[in-house]
């Protein structure tokens, strides 16, 4: 049976005070709603239907950045008058068979396995319902059992008797159902209660009455079903999302200083053997190959490193290929576009853009390497700048293979350095150098004899 699945997004969220919409502030490098839409597309549905409202442009814009046009359906939501509303607008834009699954965007820790079991009862021809016990239910709806344990109700807080308010049994309000009785129920849904609202909780009733099984189905912790309505619990939420994040790397190969101490915001696959320290974060796209060790206060964003580099402390590595075996840092900056060959020394202090160094060359201290192309086995010595930017363009360095370049050079791009040429220490050159050459480019050192010292001012 094919399923639709319904991502409720409509609401103001007004708690956040915030101008960003509430589904849209990020959890884990991401917008929360972002989550959600993930695990529903592992469902594999047939439609995935996103209610939207306020600052609905931006809710759209956004996810559709993410997905692409073609993946979501839009249903404006103008009024607020419930969640019951706001399904029967999205059901009128949905086919009549198969089953709906009904998610909401500020619920973003809700997992595959539970949502899948609510499809599973729907395809059975019954409500699947999503429950929870909860240390603190406070204005949450009251899951309402009979004698035999089977639900018969769902109570909203504000509706709810003094009896009714000490159970602990929550509705996460995420369900699942056959099409053709969610449009039944959903044109039977009526405002008679203390918000004046159409509670898609009250289908529940109806589905006991029509003698449509609801089947509960535990969520796996309270932490799967709690809602985001203030940057309190989206920072608690935040906690847990990265443990999870962590303890799959975990699983994957990947070991941990301190586990507590490591965020992820972004899509990382380890290999075996990696090692990551305190304090780090991991941002994009990251790739850590077999035996990768990344040190303390490191920054990884949208690279890939190869088996056995070592990341030293304080670096930053961002938009980078490295290869394997290399040595970054500390404190260096490894800059977008950068490609590093195998054995690389990027040392402290060194800063790469938009540079390849060939296998086993190495700059190990204080140098800049802009839009430049270095060969294999190549020193860059410490304080050597390459002069890329003449204040309108951009100009290339090219370095040939077993270069040396001596500590405190100046290459003023565009240069050509041919294979095993020796550049001076001290030299700023503006002329290409051809292969096994020796460049200085250097003024003569003068000793001046009787030189004096000037004094201060005795008035200043």
């Amino acid at each position: 049976m094919p399923t639709d699945i319904v991502v409720l997004a409509a609401g103001k969220g007004t708690r956040m005070n915030s101008s960003l919409a509430k589904v849209l502030h990020p959890l884990a490098g991401e917008p929360m709603i972002q989550h959600v839409i993930k695990t529903a597309q592992r469902l594999e549905p047939r439609h995935i239907a996103v209610v939207i409202g306020h600052q609905g442009a931006d809710v759209r814009a956004a996810l559709t950045v993410q997905n692409g046009p073609a993946s979501l359906i839009w249903v404006e939501q103008e009024q607020q008058l419930g969640t019951g509303h706001a399904v029967k607008l999205a059901k009128d834009q949905l086919p009549d068979d198969g089953a709906m699954l009904v998610l909401y965007g500020d619920v973003p820790l809700i997992t595959e396995a539970t949502i899948r079991a609510c499809e599973d009862a729907a395809n059975r021809g019954q409500l699947g319902l999503v429950v929870a016990e909860v240390s603190d239910p406070a204005q949450l709806g009251r899951i309402i059992r009979d004698d035999t344990g089977a639900v018969q109700e769902i109570v909203e807080f504000k509706d709810a008797t003094p009896d009714q308010r000490q159970i602990s049994e929550i509705n996460s309000g995420i369900l699942a159902a056959p099409q053709q009785h969610m449009a039944q129920w959903l044109g039977r849904l009526q405002s008679n209660n203390a918000q004046q609202e159409y509670y898609l909780t009250d289908i529940i009733a109806m589905a006991v009455q029509d003698g449509v099984e609801v089947v509960p189905i535990q969520a796996s912790s309270e932490i799967e079903v709690t809602g985001v309505n203030d940057r309190i619990q989206l920072a608690q939420l935040e906690r847990h999302a990265q443990k999870r994040l962590v303890e799959q790397l975990m699983l994957d190969g990947a070991s941990f200083a301190d586990p507590a101490r490591v965020d992820i915001r972004g899509q990382v696959r380890v290999g075996k053997d990696c090692f990551i320290d305190a304090n780090v974060l991991l941002t994009g796209e990251v790739e850590l190959s077999d035996g990768v060790r990344i040190g303390p206060g490191c920054v990884v964003s949208d690279s890939r490193i190869g088996a056995g580099t070592e990341v030293l402390a304080n670096t930053v590595v961002d938009g980078a290929d490295v290869g394997p075996d290399c040595s970054l840092g500390p404190f260096a900056r490894v800059r977008p576009g950068s490609v590093l060959g195998t054995g690389v020394k990027v040392g402290n202090f060194v800063e790469t853009k938009k540079t390849r160094l060939g296998d086993h060359s190495k700059a190990s201290h204080l140098a800049y390497l802009g839009d430049a192309e270095i060969g294999s086995e190549v020193n860059i010595g410490a304080g050597t700048v390459t002069c890329n930017y003449d204040g309108v363009n951009k100009h290339p360095t090219n370095i040939g293979d077993g270069a040396f370049i001596g500590t405190n050079s100046t290459l003023v791009a565009p240069l050509n350095i041919a294979a095993k040429a020796f550049v001076a220490a001290g030299s700023a050159l503006t002329k290409d150098v051809a292969a096994e050459q020796l460049a200085v480019g250097r003024s003569r050192q003068r000793n001046i004899d009787g030189w004096s010292a000037p004094t201060k001012d005795s008035e200043n």
